[in-house]
């Protein structure tokens, strides 16, 4: 049965809206305003990075449970659900708190875009995706995601222009803060108004919603879900392809501290990546299709080390802007590369549909953990170091991990490279 003949394409769209919407709070607007960020809330890098940690430890505990959750309820419920309580966490944001209920802040929305959200997305992709279009659905989630993340920057960026009446060099916390709390609060409405449409109409016609979810998931289910190889290397291929993406965070602080642009030419250029991810995302997933995932999975990484070994050299300091931002780009493809994929090898590694929701909970509970560790690391190597040098510590943290996802990807190939279109 083909998933497409019962999801159509508006299933999809409201999906990859509801995919990054409930990321924009806790995550895209550091990634975007990441300068801004640490004004407004009056934080260094690490702590930053330590509100990451507290987010990335009740995530590590909310995917363990939260797959299972994901097999037992539809998603369209879970997923609206989770859009809500996140849009209500930005109006605590949006107060700029202490730095504890700050940390607390992350906590919850480690609780509410994990537990509540990440399986059943991943389960509603690959249902609409089928048995031969996991590469495209994939794709086209995460480019999309991408694209929306680039809007919502872009929204975010002519908001804050907007209110902040003075000159970006000189401005005070104060009219910093009050230019923000609009961007914050415009997310959270339009986060809010997400949920409500994927609540109305994210729905599969002609097919039952209870055909895709169990009535009880047994620990026996949960251990032969976990012995399959595909959901081991899917743990270190994830983990290691998830720390890339949680380095691109950084660019935008590359441009102030070492291109030396301001606050918004800073911001430009965490836009810019944003752009650039659908782009890579759609094509990658397309052109997966025609071939074998694994094998562009494992070209995605190489194409990070590469990129990752160029900065971490420093070659990227006094160099035209129209440079810095291809050297950007090399790094972006791969990263967004790898994260386009990673999910869409499943039907190849032979992981059942009615257990996507277990086994991503599982691969997850390993996979995402540099939540914890990743954005505190940057901060101190960032911190320890700061300028060029501190930079290039932090690329060289990428080139091992794209190292490191290379091998594992390159042993998927090995195993399930010859299987891609074939049924779970």
């Amino acid at each position: 049965m083909k998933a497409t003949e019962k999801a159509p394409w508006y299933y999809l769209v409201l999906l990859i809206l509801a995919g990054e919407s409930v990321f924009i709070l806790p995550f895209v607007l550091q990634r975007v305003f990441r300068p801004t960020v640490l004004k407004v809330f009056e934080l260094d890098n690490v702590a930053l990075g330590l509100c990451f940690s507290v987010y990335g430890f009740v995530a590590l505990i909310s995917y363990f449970f939260g797959g299972p959750l994901a097999d037992k309820y539809p998603p369209r419920k879970l997923i609206a659900m989770a859009l809500w309580l996140t849009a209500l966490g930005g109006l605590v944001f949006a107060t700029f708190p202490d730095y504890a209920t700050l940390q607390i802040l992350y906590g919850f929305w480690g609780f509410t875009t994990i537990f509540l959200f990440w399986s059943p997305m991943i389960k509603a992709t690959r249902v609409w995706g089928g048995v031969n279009a996991q590469g495209k659905a994939f794709g086209l989630l995460d480019g999309g995601r991408g694209l929306v993340g680039a809007l919502f920057g872009t929204l975010g960026v002519a908001v804050f222009s907007f209110f902040l009446h003075t000159d970006l060099e000189v401005a005070s916390l104060q009219k910093s803060r009050f230019a923000f709390r609009y961007v914050i609060l415009s997310s959270s409405a339009l986060v809010a108004l997400v949920g409500v449409l994927v609540l109305l109409f994210m729905k599969l016609p002609n097919l039952n919603e209870q055909d895709i979810v169990v009535e009880k998931i047994t620990v026996s289910q949960i251990g032969q879900v976990l012995r399959l190889p595909s959901v081991i290397l899917l743990m270190v291929i994830i983990l290691c392809a998830y720390v890339g993406y949680k380095i691109t965070d950084v660019f935008s602080l590359y441009a102030q501290d070492v291109m030396h642009l301001d606050q918004v030419g800073s911001a430009q250029v965490g836009t810019f990546l944003l752009f650039a991810r659908p782009v890579v995302g759609i094509v990658i997933g397309v052109v997966a299709d025609r071939s074998k995932p694994s094998v562009w999975l494992f070209l995605s990484f190489i194409i990070a080390f590469v990129g990752s070994i160029v900065y971490a050299l420093g070659v990227v300091e006094n160099i035209p802007y129209i440079l810095f931002l291809i050297s950007i780009l090399i790094v972006a493809i791969g990263v967004y590369a790898a994260r386009a994929l990673y999910f869409a090898v499943m039907q190849s590694g032979k992981i059942p549909l009615i257990f996507t929701g277990t086994a991503v909970g599982l691969i997850s509970l390993i996979g995402y953990t540099p939540d914890i560790f990743a954005g505190a690391a940057m901060g101190y190597l960032l911190d320890a170091s700061p300028g060029l040098q501190g930079h290039q510590h932090v690329f060289w943290m990428l080139a091992l991990f794209s190292f490191l996802g290379a091998i594992a990807a390159y042993k998927y190939v090995q195993l399930y490279g010859k299987k891609a279109n074939e049924t779970t």
